[in-house]
């Protein structure tokens, strides 16, 4: 027998305690539980906030613009706004461009009113920048600029369900700014549209407070002129958004500043990541209380085995020997509790994701149910973090064993 299968049968040999010793057999499968169940927690914990973070940016990059690029004087709209559209189309990595304008609005259905977002847009140049219009729940945007004399409107499914319209409606819009009169001052304006369709894009807050309609229909309704107040741009890899954005804002000049998709949710991420350190250090308690488990372990082992170890040592054993005894019975339980927890961990994540077992409150958290995106590289870390843990919690037993004398131990057997 090689000097290695030697220490690691008696490893084993040690863990599986006598009847008259099963109390180290228990608190050997209670530090393996340990073991398992932090594992598992963590595993679980972190899909969470991987797949809240992943689902969240994505539903946010389908539904809005990498870059948006807006006068510094937001009072003033962009006037050369075809020129400039044009100009930022030949930077690196822009795929598309979109003039848009902005305007709050009140929209009356036969079921209530309701604050939206009305964003005029050229129709292919919005299709090109965002996913929302590709997601019709009904309706089509054939008749976006003009519907039976009707301007066009296309609403959120939420924002038409909560004010009961549909495809086909006529609804009242009310512009709270409306026009300015000698007389009267700025007076709210009333138009009717058609709503021509329902998007859906997944992502509450979108479909609960946007709306579409034609650029041209926008400018007439805030009496703007042929101006935009925001142009926006898409580039071919999210994460190259702050570079595009920097150079955008150098093409444009001093009058115009830029804001990427992370800068307008930095909170939401930020968050994201503080609960994700968070997550670790609380979840990775279970670990250490693993650890002293396994550390009461081994010591009454060699509490139990101290003779044993002696005539271990008499025989030949050298010190270095039983050190790594010790250590391998250490490796053994978190190897064990480790494993379980990956595959428990995992196939829960697998299911809860695939069969949504988890629902949510859209309205409060944006998503329907709870994500779970468990990633393999974060299976390497959670391994080694867990094992390393279980052989540090080795040391201190190990230590005492090798300092047992067999002289003394054995002089009155």
């Amino acid at each position: 027998m090689s000097s290695t299968s030697f220490e690691w049968f008696v490893a084993a040999r040690y863990l599986r305690a006598r009847r008259k010793e099963k109390v180290v057999s228990v608190v050997t499968v209670i530090s393996v539980i340990g073991v398992w169940a932090g594992v598992m927690a963590l595993v679980i914990s972190l899909a969470v906030n991987n797949g809240f973070r992943d689902m969240l940016q994505r539903s946010l990059l389908s539904a809005t613009a990498h870059v948006n690029l807006e006068r510094r004087d937001t009072s003033q709209g962009i006037a050369d706004w075809r020129e400039l559209t044009a100009k930022l189309r030949t930077l690196p990595h822009v795929v598309a461009v979109a003039p848009v304008l902005y305007d709050q609005v009140i929209i009356s259905g036969p079921q209530g009113n309701g604050f939206v977002a009305l964003k005029g847009i050229d129709k292919q140049a919005e299709l090109d920048t965002s996913e929302a219009l590709h997601h019709l729940k009904s309706g089509s945007l054939d008749g976006l600029p003009d519907d039976g004399g009707l301007p066009g409107i296309v609403l959120g499914s939420k924002a038409a369900l909560d004010t009961g319209l549909s495809a086909n409606d006529v609804v009242t819009i009310i512009d709270p700014q409306g026009t300015i009169t000698p007389l009267y001052g700025a007076t709210a304006k009333t138009v009717r549209f058609r709503v021509t369709g329902i998007f859906e894009s997944g992502f509450y807050d979108f479909d609960d407070h946007y709306a579409f309609t034609a650029l041209p229909t926008v400018q007439n309704l805030m009496s703007s002129g042929d101006v935009v107040n925001d142009i926006e741009l898409r580039a071919d890899d999210p994460n190259l958004a702050p570079q595009v954005a920097k150079a955008a804002e150098q093409m444009a000049g001093n009058r115009y500043m830029t804001k990427n998709w992370e800068d307008q949710n930095s909170q939401l991420f930020d968050a994201l990541k503080m609960e994700r350190k968070v997550t670790f250090i609380t979840i990775g308690l279970i670990e250490v209380v693993a650890a002293l488990n396994i550390l009461i372990a081994l010591t009454m082992i060699v509490l139990t085995k101290f003779k044993d170890i002696a005539v271990l040592m008499s025989m030949g054993a050298r010190r270095a020997q039983i050190w790594r005894i010790f250590i391998m019975q250490g490796a053994m339980i978190g190897i064990t509790g480790t494993i379980l927890g990956m595959i428990t961990g995992y196939a829960f994540c697998y299911f809860a994701n695939t069969y949504r077992w988890i629902g949510l409150d859209e309205s409060i958290y944006a998503l329907s149910f709870v994500p779970f995106k468990a990633r393999p590289q974060d299976a390497l870390w959670i391994a080694g973090a867990a094992i390393g843990v279980s052989l540090l919690a080795t040391i201190y037993p190990a230590r005492n064993a090798t300092r047992i004398t067999p002289v003394e131990v054995l002089r009155y057997e």
